[in-house]
């Protein structure tokens, strides 16, 4: 009888694991709890057989990978791989998570739908470091303080193939040293962006001063005359030389400028890839950061895990870096409320990381992991487990027929 009961106790956990899968099915990141059973034999004591009974463990098959159900919404995510996102409970506990279904709250935060806290870092003041064995640094990923915001440029490049045979100009009459009339070899214009917002178009010059160097000037085009480009009422902004190794037309020295942008900031311009061809004056590249004050358009998220703002001027900001967490056994992680996981002492300690490094899987945005439940499955093993839970009373039935025979027995 003793050991029918274990049976029915272990059926009955069986039922309970099946009913939890199947109430799963349609859950987003949802990984599929199974029951496995082990004897527990007592130790004989002479000619007597002592009947044992069964123990059962649970184990959730967290790594096991779902499958992929797209969405147009930019803040689905799944993660492709091993992984997980780091998340904020409602209790701010720090829990590691599959679901990926994201969406702003009224903060701002995205949240999916147990209330957790996609946790990141925030690109505006990390300085790139991961914290491998802990959350520090991570913050609740916003979207809420990007609705109208100014960035002033700061950086920018420009390749451009300068013409080798473009004749010399007296240093004189060059740009760099005559804002009021001057010759140029070449010639090509940025937009950047100061402080406020407002547009600052930057007009850079180029002129041959000498063979294999040419001296480069960078004006403000607000400053030119009205038929333009010259004369410049005010000086150039910035002015540097570059020099090039005849023998393959690339830079030999170095190939930055730092321009103060009128209005509070300054942009430092890179040309290390500048060459010097025969041919025509060719921007290949040319671009600086920055945007104005202009509202956030859309978001998107790379495969690495940056969430990039772009703007409805075109702009494209990168704001956050999602990382994600792994544990060296993650069938072991102890599993809480929310569809979310704890490590624990048999699953190891979390590592973070970011996606595609170490192992980690990649993050695909507008899609969903679904559950791992397989319907068809469940409901054979819960036919299953009715028939050996049917079984299991039957012999207890016996048992009890039998112990009822031996109490009626008179002497």
């Amino acid at each position: 009888m003793r050991t029918s009961v274990s049976g029915m106790s272990a059926q009955a956990d069986r039922l309970s694991t099946i009913g939890d899968n199947v109430a799963n099915v349609s859950t987003t990141g949802y990984k599929r709890v199974s029951t496995e059973f082990s004897t527990l034999i007592l130790q004989a004591v002479g000619t007597n057989y002592e009947s044992g009974s069964v123990e059962t463990n649970v184990r959730r098959a967290v790594s096991s990978q779902g499958t992929f159900n797209y969405s147009s919404a930019v803040t689905d995510l799944a993660i492709n791989g091993q992984g997980f996102f780091v998340v904020e409970g409602p209790g701010s506990e720090i829990l590691l998570t599959r679901a990926g279904a994201f969406t702003p709250n009224g903060a701002g935060e995205l949240v999916n739908s147990a209330g957790a806290k996609l946790m990141g870092y925030n690109l505006e003041n990390w300085s790139g470091g991961v914290v491998v064995n802990g959350p520090a640094g991570l913050e609740p990923v916003r979207l809420s303080q990007l609705s109208l915001t100014a960035i002033p440029s700061n950086a920018g490049s420009l390749l451009a193939n300068l013409p080798a045979d473009a004749p010399v100009i007296p240093a004189a009459n060059v740009p760099s040293t005559n804002a009021g009339s001057a010759d140029y070899s070449a010639r090509t214009s940025l937009v950047s962006y100061d402080a406020l917002g407002r547009e600052v178009t930057l007009d850079v010059y180029f002129a041959k001063t000498a063979p294999e160097t040419w001296q480069v000037a960078v004006f403000d085009r607000a400053t030119a005359a009205s038929g333009g480009p010259f004369p410049y009422t005010a000086p150039a902004l910035a002015t540097t030389t570059l020099s090039f190794d005849p023998a393959n037309g690339r830079l030999s020295g170095a190939g930055a400028i730092a321009v103060p942008v009128p209005g509070g900031s300054t942009v430092d311009l890179d040309m290390a890839a500048m060459t010097q061809y025969a041919g025509d004056f060719t921007v290949v590249n040319g671009e600086i950061n920055g945007t104005a004050a202009v509202p956030v358009s859309k978001f998107e998220m790379s495969n690495d895990g940056v969430l990039v703002a772009v703007y409805g001027n075109g702009s494209r900001v990168p704001i956050f870096q999602v990382p994600l967490a792994r544990v060296n056994s993650p069938d072991n992680l102890a599993a809480v409320s929310g569809n979310t996981f704890l490590p624990s002492s048999t699953s190891g300690d979390m590592q973070i990381g970011l996606a595609g490094d170490a192992g980690l899987g990649s993050i695909l945005s507008g899609a969903l992991e679904q559950s791992t439940v397989d319907i068809a499955g469940e409901m054979t093993a819960m036919i299953e487990a009715q028939r050996n839970y049917t079984a299991n009373s039957r012999v207890f039935q016996t048992g009890a027929d039998l112990a009822e025979v031996a109490v009626n027995l008179r002497g």
